[in-house]
């Protein structure tokens, strides 16, 4: 329920929640990105590309093992972008906990490309407050 404070003047209280939504269905999107992103750079460092720095020193594994669980943190991250488009609630947290391995995962990846890394955690970070802060049942009803 939402509070009379949070609500506009003269309307019925729904264009507060209208703004969330729109929120959403942008981290949304945003998500989709980062997964396609996800999907190229795991590829990339599967085949061993050129793009990433040579001889990159790695906490455990390689470039090819941080390569494949990108890979499959794209993937997830694609299929959760389709459960947050349809509105589903179970996919939004499943979203959040995955942005949030993807965080972490670009921790990892830091010394074979440390400035696209960087730049992926900061989309994650704006992607996961989208879904935290304005994801809620109310919210995602009110633009339906």
């Amino acid at each position: 329920m939402t509070s009379a404070a949070y609500k506009s003047a003269g309307m019925d209280g729904r264009s507060a929640e209208r703004q969330g939504y729109g929120l959403v269905v942008f981290a949304a999107i945003l998500l989709a990105v980062i997964g396609c992103f996800n999907l190229i750079y795991g590829i990339a460092a599967i085949a061993n590309s050129h793009v990433f720095v040579a001889n990159a020193h790695y906490v455990f594994g390689n470039l090819r093992a941080w390569g494949w669980i990108t890979l499959i943190i794209g993937v997830v991250q694609l299929l959760a972008a389709a459960g947050v488009f349809t509105g589903n609630q179970l996919a939004r947290w499943f979203g959040v906990a995955v942005l949030g391995l993807n965080a972490i995962d670009q921790m990892f990846f830091m010394p074979g490309y440390p400035f696209w890394s960087l730049t992926i955690i900061a989309m994650d970070v704006v992607a996961l407050w989208g879904l935290c802060a304005y994801g809620s049942r109310q919210n995602i009803e009110a633009g339906a």
